[in-house]
């Protein structure tokens, strides 16, 4: 009898100390990709962007943010796009009924500013509208160029401050880049990313705009 309750006393312990270790091999293992994951971006983001076909930008002619977005899309519930990005980016968000942000803390990696009133950000598409437009989403239709304004899955919208948004408006890399040099692997591997996508074509200058900032990813 007590051979078997040190046998069982043993199992137990045993079995508690198997999720703590399985936790910290867990924990070790994720943060090896990481060390590794500028490294390992900045390789694909190279890959993907000799794959795109390189050409001068097309007329603005016709051009109109409706012609992408009359308005956000519905996401879950109450909640459009807009809210989500803002709920996903944002720290302990506090929503209205009508799934509007009323109370959080937001990160701004274009200038590393520190925002908390909904009122100070802005949803950033990486590639801005108009510049998608004279990529090529001129030729699209309007419920391809409405999935790209609403997308959620490529890493395609960002919550930046206003005055970043202002700044950058509808410029390329090329023109603009983020305040915070930090920033540009991230910034790069994102553009390349929805870019390659949605199959836009990329200009020389743009191309290598997106090669130098690339440098700056950590190997």
């Amino acid at each position: 009898m007590i051979f078997l309750r040190r046998a069982a006393h043993v199992a137990v312990l045993t079995l508690v100390a198997l999720p703590i270790s399985a936790v910290f091999t867990t924990s070790q293992a994720a943060a090896e990709p990481r060390k590794r994951s500028q490294a390992q971006a900045a390789a694909l983001a190279r890959l993907r962007l000799a794959q795109l076909k390189v050409a001068r930008p097309l007329s603005i002619r016709g051009y109109s943010r409706k012609r992408f977005q009359p308005r956000w899309a519905q996401y879950k519930g109450a909640c459009d796009v807009r809210e989500a990005v803002l709920v996903r980016d944002g720290r302990r968000v506090r929503r209205n009924a009508a799934c509007h942000p009323v109370k959080g803390l937001w990160y701004s990696p274009y200038d590393g500013k520190w925002l908390r009133s909904e009122k100070h950000v802005d949803v950033d598409h990486v590639v801005p509208l108009a510049y998608a437009w004279r990529s090529g989403a001129k030729r699209w239709s309007q419920a391809k160029r409405r999935a790209f304004a609403n997308d959620l899955t490529r890493p395609e919208l960002l919550t930046v401050s206003h005055s970043a948004n202002i700044a950058k408006g509808g410029q390329g890399p090329q023109s603009w880049r983020p305040q915070r040099r930090a920033h540009w692997c991230r910034y790069a591997t994102s553009w390349i990313s929805v870019k390659h996508h949605y199959r836009l074509f990329v200009t020389r200058k743009e191309k290598v705009a997106l090669l130098n900032m690339l440098r700056t990813c950590r190997s």
